[in-house]
């Protein structure tokens, strides 16, 4: 799929789900808490009779049964106010995924994803760009149009500078409004064993997102035709000797099993996890990962409730 197919595919996700959708959506990802904002699942703010146009999911029907008449109950909105979108900027995420796009380019599209519906809600969104030199807060103001301009003139950059994951890190862990959403993109080769103490501290305070990309596999036996892959630091092509099916299977075992137990201790802490190697699939995987949220918390809310499905409002 073209890079103009999903941006247009993420564009659609923000326009066409109703606002309430959104709003879950986002309060199931980030983990609900008292705003002050109306439209919510929080403590009742207003009682009054229903009027035409008024959602039929706002009717109180025990309230609605005592006054004779159809009355909505307007709850207070439990969500956060602020998204920050911190992205990797090393040269390293320059690699390139199965899908050929470079690991950047599949990260930038998932945090596309989120500025989509945190800015369909009015959040305020934070764009924070890290690397070895410097660690970097973009100042926005607008929609989503502005955010995507804003971040494409970000990353036109050279790309010179290796990561500093521990900063990026760090960064988020001293970010103070503790009801704010963090959503961190890098790829699989940037994480550690010892980062997931890092995570694990950050997701006690701050509801976290990990944007996990999933980038190609270089000791992987090569299909004819194809060209060797070069090495992101050195721009080498990886010697034919190396490549082999056994040493490609060390290596996916080793991500596989890292990329688990930051999965694991993430949900520990009611937090998320998306991984993936094209924006396609980031792209799937967040829409799946919020339709199975929203299904299992009305199920849980009126006991046998059919599936949610963002898909089927794209």
């Amino acid at each position: 799929m073209s890079s103009d197919s999903i941006r247009r595919k993420i564009e659609t996700l923000g326009t066409q789900i109703s606002l309430p959708t959104v709003r879950k959506a986002l309060g199931v990802l980030e983990g609900e808490h008292a705003s002050g904002r109306r439209s919510g699942a929080g403590d009742v703010m207003d009682v009054r009779a229903y009027e035409p146009g008024d959602e039929s999911r706002l009717i109180d029907w025990k309230t609605s049964a005592r006054q004779g008449q159809p009355m909505v109950v307007e709850r207070e909105r439990l969500s956060t106010s602020r998204v920050w979108l911190l992205m990797d900027v090393g040269r390293e995420m320059q690699g390139i995924c199965p899908s050929g796009e470079h690991a950047y380019e599949v990260a930038a599209n998932a945090l596309r994803m989120f500025a989509a519906l945190s800015l369909r809600r009015s959040d305020d969104v934070s764009i924070v760009l890290g690397d070895e030199s410097s660690i970097t807060r973009i100042p926005f103001n607008g929609g989503f149009a502005q955010f995507e301009r804003t971040l494409d003139k970000s990353l036109e950059r050279e790309w010179n500078h290796q990561r500093n994951i521990d900063a990026l890190l760090e960064y988020a862990r001293r970010i103070k409004d503790t009801h704010a959403l963090i959503v961190l993109a890098t790829d699989e080769l940037a994480l550690a064993e010892r980062h997931i103490a890092e995570f694990r501290r950050i997701a006690r305070t701050h509801p976290v997102v990990l944007i996990d990309v999933a980038t190609l596999n270089p000791f992987k036996p090569l299909a004819r035709g194809h060209a060797a892959p070069l090495d992101g630091l050195t721009n080498r092509r990886v010697p034919a000797f190396l490549r082999s099916a056994a040493s490609a299977q060390q290596v996916e075992t080793h991500r596989q099993y890292l990329a688990a137990a930051l999965e694991q201790e993430l949900n520990r802490t009611g937090s998320f996890m998306i991984r993936a190697g094209s924006s396609e699939s980031m792209f799937n995987q967040f829409v799946s990962l919020v339709s199975v949220a929203l299904a299992r918390t009305t199920r849980n809310q009126l006991g046998a409730a059919p599936a949610l499905s963002l898909a089927g409002e794209r």
